[in-house]
């Protein structure tokens, strides 16, 4: 229960306008320089990963520099194509059935991480294919360098007063409406009065900078980019137990709420769950795929 010393105690909430700057009559959001900064900051780390040859099988990359330019715009269509998508189908049909225009309302938020990785994974198996290099590589070097977007993505959301946690009294619990955040939904306020975890600073610790320093440690120390396919299992287990997690401090999306009756159960958790299985064959596959090889 929230008291008079809980209160004096919460965290205002910074009043950050969405829009960055303009240019003209073009508007520049936070959140599309969110992605750019992650993009770019991916691309270059990943080119860095190339050029160290002591981290790849039989001391050698299996693709160069220029792989990773071409790549480049195949994974921004990704991500972007993939997470809009993913978004609709998976949270938002309703609403965009109802009105079609939403669907290409992407500045306002609206992101499926789980449709970003299935638009990236897709990405990535045409552009292999197409380029004759190894696709369990690519698949690693792409999951080495994704906490650095999943970072920038999650503070874009915080900026947006979006993706709330739930309400709560803990000392840094938030409120969040501020003048930007209400002018931007018609004088209201959508996250309401309560004061609620900063749900989406606990993903950017945990999925960007914790994911990425595990991975990290693998790759440079455990030299995991000679086992193909391990730095993308434990990436995809990794985030599947940080989403987890922290959709238990996180409010559910308002058109789904929580599912099958329950009070905790939420469509973040049934789309990560997959995720688990689906990492644990992956390092396996590479621990066998590397047993053979070796023998």
């Amino acid at each position: 229960m929230l008291t008079s010393a809980n209160l004096a105690a919460i965290l205002p909430f910074p009043d950050i306008d969405p829009i960055a700057f303009s240019l003209g009559p073009l508007d520049v959001h936070w959140y599309g320089l969110a992605y750019v900064a992650g993009i770019l900051l991916g691309w270059l780390y990943a080119r860095r990963l190339v050029d160290n040859g002591k981290l790849w099988l039989n001391n050698t990359a299996p693709m160069t520099r220029a792989h990773l330019d071409d790549f480049i715009l195949w994974v921004a269509l990704g991500i972007v194509l993939g997470g809009r998508i993913g978004y609709i189908l998976f949270y938002d049909l309703d609403k965009v059935i109802a009105d079609p225009i939403r669907a290409i309302q992407i500045w306002k938020g609206g992101m499926s991480f789980h449709g970003g990785l299935i638009g990236t994974t897709i990405a990535m198996i045409l552009f292999a294919n197409r380029s004759k290099i190894p696709v369990w590589s690519l698949f690693d070097i792409v999951a080495a360098v994704a906490p650095i977007g999943l970072f920038f993505g999650r503070i874009a959301n915080f900026v947006n007063g979006e993706l709330w946690g739930r309400a709560s009294d803990v000392p840094w619990a938030m409120v969040f409406c501020s003048p930007h955040i209400i002018a931007a939904h018609d004088g209201i306020c959508p996250a309401g009065p309560d004061p609620r975890h900063p749900s989406q600073l606990y993903e950017a610790g945990i999925e960007g900078i914790v994911l990425f320093v595990v991975l990290f440690i693998l790759t440079r120390w455990a030299l995991a980019l000679k086992k193909p396919g391990t730095i993308s299992g434990v990436f995809v287990i990794g985030y599947a137990f940080s989403r987890i997690l922290v959709e238990f401090f996180r409010q559910p999306d308002e058109q789904l709420g929580y599912l099958m009756g329950t009070n905790w159960l939420t469509m973040g958790m049934v789309l990560s769950v997959p995720m688990v299985a689906i990492g644990l064959w992956a390092v396996i596959r590479a621990r066998y795929a590397a047993a053979r090889q070796t023998a």
